[in-house]
């Protein structure tokens, strides 16, 4: 491997502090800005937060191997150096924005100069998720790319099932409740089929591939319905039947807004929750990355905060109860939005709890680190599923995008788990204004 230098921006470090570690053979950049920029978030009481205190404490742990402004040896043959406010040449000085917000992002470019020009054996790049600073880099001829440790393998997030031709004997042994091997198709555990004879799409039938990613078991019931909601359309099929599955303790729903996959979510956890008796309270988790900076001039205490951003959840809830109150046999208590069983809170709840038998929802998932995703699965306790929604093209975080959010590495990293299932909704229901909009706006 050839030894290189990568110069890391303050929101690759805050998106994952093992950055620093992840260059094996390489050496690893820090400019004193960027050390600054990311003291000035060690106060917050969120993941950016942990995250800015946890490389303060990797690079204080190894200032002990000698001086950090030389550089010190890590673990895997690299070094990692602080570089302070280097020499700009006046060519480069003139042509840097005279802005206290491009201070750090000045201080990066600075530095890749600083080291082509002194050390020019050696290649230099920048990491950043700046898109602006990766195009002024690429300006002076600079290599800058994202992070690239928890980019997903696809552009495009795993469908969850297929659509197949096959000979009718095949679709005949599965509408008779018999399993079957699907010949010629790379499947994975838990994932669907949708199978049609070959000439007659009329005769078809839908079915679920086993834990062991070969054998189809048949789904003999097309139309499921829980608390009044039935399925509309075959991904919302396959969706409830993932969500109802006893046997896989984590479902991850991705979709754009109008596909259901958070009301089918929670109608699913009520059901289990209230007609089974399967689990003993629904939790119904939210990220608040696009609140969290405001929540202190919002009037009232956390609750009354915090209320206008869990809104969706509470108008997902009224929505079921209303559907299971027009049904021919009610599911739901009267008091469904006071009762114990059901909880809705921020997600910053979860950590350092055991969460077991209990049905967990995090709902806009695409907005989490994969760090705080896992943070999440890890709270899952026995007896307990866990579902995550979202959709990965409708981010508020800065730190991710649609190929290094949560849910997105999350559904690529359990593709071949016999724990888990995937389905991705496309079709909208909510109504034709709303998945019209949805597709052209």
């Amino acid at each position: 491997m050839i030894p290189r230098r990568y110069i890391l921006d303050t929101n690759i470090l805050l998106f994952d502090p093992q950055s620093l570690l992840h260059y094996p053979g390489s050496d690893v950049i820090v400019t004193l800005e960027v050390l600054e920029e990311i003291d000035g978030f060690k106060h917050d009481p969120n993941e950016r937060g942990r995250n800015s205190r946890t490389v303060g404490h990797i690079i204080d742990g190894l200032r002990a191997r000698g001086a950090i402004g030389e550089g010190v040896p890590l673990d895997h043959g690299g070094r990692l150096r602080v570089l302070c406010r280097v020499p700009v040449d006046a060519e480069a000085a003139a042509s840097f924005e005279d802005r206290p917000e491009s201070r750090v992002s000045n201080s990066i470019l600075a530095a890749a100069l600083y080291l082509r020009r002194t050390e020019p054996a050696v290649p230099v790049a920048i990491v950043t998720k700046n898109v602006n600073l990766r195009v002024r880099a690429d300006v002076f001829g600079i290599p800058a790319s994202d992070y690239e440790s928890e980019r997903i393998r696809d552009t495009d997030m795993l469908r969850g099932w297929h659509a197949v031709e096959v000979d009718r004997d095949l679709i005949e042994i599965l509408k008779s409740g018999r399993s079957a091997v699907l010949p010629g198709i790379d499947t994975a555990p838990n994932e669907y089929a949708f199978l049609s004879e070959k000439g007659n799409p009329k005769c078809a039938q839908a079915a679920r591939v086993d834990t062991d990613g070969r054998t189809l078991w048949p789904l003999l019931e097309t139309t499921r319905t829980v608390c009044g909601l039935r399925s509309l359309n075959l991904e919302q099929t396959f969706t409830l039947d993932a969500l109802l599955e006893e046997r896989i303790p984590l479902v991850t729903l991705a979709g754009k807004a109008g596909t259901g996959k958070t009301l089918l979510a929670i109608a699913a956890g009520l059901h289990q929750v209230f007609a089974e008796n399967r689990y003993e309270r629904l939790i119904v988790f939210r990220p608040t990355i696009a609140v969290s900076r405001d929540l202190g001039y919002l009037p009232g205490d956390l609750d009354e905060k915090m209320r206008p951003w869990m809104q969706p959840v509470y108008d997902a809830l009224e929505l079921i109860r209303s559907q299971d109150r027009q049904g021919p046999s009610r599911t739901l208590p009267n008091d469904i939005m006071d009762c114990d069983e059901i909880a809705v809170e921020p997600l910053t709840y979860i950590r350092g709890r055991s969460i077991p038998h209990q049905y967990i929802v995090i709902d806009e998932a695409q907005n989490l680190t994969p760090l705080e995703v896992k943070t999440v699965i890890t709270r899952v306790g026995a007896g307990s599923k866990i579902v995550l929604t979202g959709d990965p093209h409708q981010i508020d975080n800065p730190y991710v995008d649609a190929r290094t959010n949560g849910l997105t590495c999350l559904v690529d990293k359990f593709r071949d788990s016999p724990l888990s299932a995937h389905v991705t909704l496309v079709k909208g229901e909510r109504s034709a204004l709303a998945e019209t909009a949805a597709n052209i706006l």
